[in-house]
């Protein structure tokens, strides 16, 4: 069996305690790569098998994210969660239409650029000939890949960006969805509910900072905030859009100041919030919650702000302690997140559940449609239902037809007491998914 990138690799499956040693490389000149689901030989032994399973064709899969740029934290996990899908499919091929498909995984890096991410996928679908594509990390990934794939008549499922700007981004009617293209996630209306919830446990002036980026995610944000916070009594003070890569913040710190905003809301990317909050503290604002977008959803972003990331907060889309079980392996969320400590001794993080779920959703639309015909895999995503591991994922409800929503809490990272990481993640609220626990309560800001 052939895993890309890996060698001597062991992958750790909680579901029938499959262990699976990786080897191999089949990296091209792009920085790409192809992790192959199917044995070496029909001969070859299967991990949890006398012998390899017999198959009848192969399906093959694209998979674009950031893996290198200033959105790498959202492909961070991405090799070892496509080695450990290409272990499972090659000792569980997908039975779909009355055959048995390998699955080929062709690894794509957006390096967090949104041109790159297009092309990469028109490589996938011209020159690989993949038959899906997915791909997460944000609407700079998301859109040019989708948009790509609506173009090429090729079925595409996509995750990690609000529903707002992947859909209306891409020029999106609810009249006229798109036929290709599908994705799930949360929306603006439940980050912006989950971030007021938590202000709410503060005593507060209800004066809010906006920080908010010149790229899709901001424009977003920055558009729809106003009127979701305008009914609790909150008011926007919003210095206007900057751009990633800035350097001095001043102006906006300034700004914050003037209006005595005692909240700060954004959706940086991390070296930019990075850069902010250091400023912020020389420059002696201090509020008493910040509930950051983006930057703060990796353990590596925290950590480099050192003792000023205590109590920062932002929204959680899943953890270890996440109700959930994967429909592929049946390993809940705390087992895929061990899992994931246990290869690489790195935290978890968030997108390990969505990029795990993308597989989920692949494998239930290829069954529904009988096999890898393109246009039965389209026709099949619309309406489809996904038991998953970030939750269930229903097509048929909407809020758009290209769309399913995922449940949303909010927390704040906290120092651990000699833990085998310095900070974890803590869910203090769960007002929108009250079925998944909270750790404690809101704590202001040092």
């Amino acid at each position: 069996m052939k895993i890309a990138r890996s060698s001597g690799v062991v992958v750790a499956l909680a579901a029938g305690a499959l262990l699976v040693t990786a080897c191999g490389n089949n990296l091209d000149s792009s920085g790409s790569s192809a992790s192959s689901a199917a044995p070496a030989s029909s001969e070859a032994a299967a991990s949890d098998a006398g012998s390899a399973p017999a198959v009848d064709g192969t399906i093959k899969v694209g998979f674009v994210s950031p893996e290198t740029g200033p959105l790498a934290g959202f492909g961070e996990p991405d090799k070892w969660i496509v080695d450990t899908m290409g272990a499972w499919f090659a000792a569980h091929p997908i039975q779909a239409g009355g055959k048995s498909y390998n699955v080929e995984i062709i690894q794509k890096d957006s390096q967090s650029d949104a041109k790159r991410a297009g092309e990469v996928t028109g490589e996938l679908i011209n020159t690989d000939g993949v038959d899906i594509v997915m791909a997460h990390g944000t609407p700079d990934t998301t859109n040019p890949v989708a948009d790509q794939c609506e173009a090429n008549a090729t079925p595409c499922i996509t995750s990690d960006a609000p529903w707002q700007p992947y859909f209306f981004g891409r020029g999106g009617k609810p009249e006229t969805p798109f036929k290709y293209t599908y994705h799930f996630f949360w929306g603006l209306e439940d980050v912006a509910a989950v971030y007021q919830d938590m202000w709410g446990q503060l005593k507060t002036n209800k004066k809010v900072g906006g920080l908010f980026p010149n790229d899709p995610d901001g424009q977003a944000w920055q558009g729809a905030f106003p009127d979701f916070l305008k009914p609790n009594g909150y008011t926007l003070t919003d210095p206007g859009l900057y751009p990633n890569g800035t350097q001095d913040f001043s102006a906006q710190i300034s700004a914050y100041k003037k209006a005595g905003d005692q909240i700060l809301t954004g959706v940086p990317i991390p070296p930019d919030f990075t850069n902010f909050w250091k400023q912020a503290k020389q420059q002696g604002f201090n509020p008493m919650i910040a509930t950051i977008g983006k930057a703060l959803l990796f353990p590596s972003s925290i950590e480099a702000l050192g003792d000023l990331g205590n109590n920062l907060g932002s929204e959680v889309w899943w953890t270890p302690s996440y109700p959930f079980s994967s429909s592929l392996t049946g390993q809940t969320a705390a087992e895929l997140a061990q899992g994931y400590t246990d290869a690489t001794g790195k935290q978890w993080t968030q997108p390990i559940g969505f990029s795990e779920a993308l597989f989920e959703v692949m494998q239930a639309a290829v069954i529904k449609a009988g096999g890898p015909d393109k246009e039965a895999i389209a026709a099949a995503l619309s309406g489809l239902q996904v038991k998953s591991i970030v939750g269930d994922l229903d097509w048929s409800k909407g809020p758009v037809a290209n769309v399913a929503k995922t449940p949303l809490t909010g927390g704040q990272w906290r120092k651990t007491d000699g833990g085998q990481f310095p900070y974890d993640l803590v869910i203090v609220s769960n007002s929108l998914a009250p079925a998944i626990p909270t750790g404690g309560k809101v704590e202001p800001l040092s």
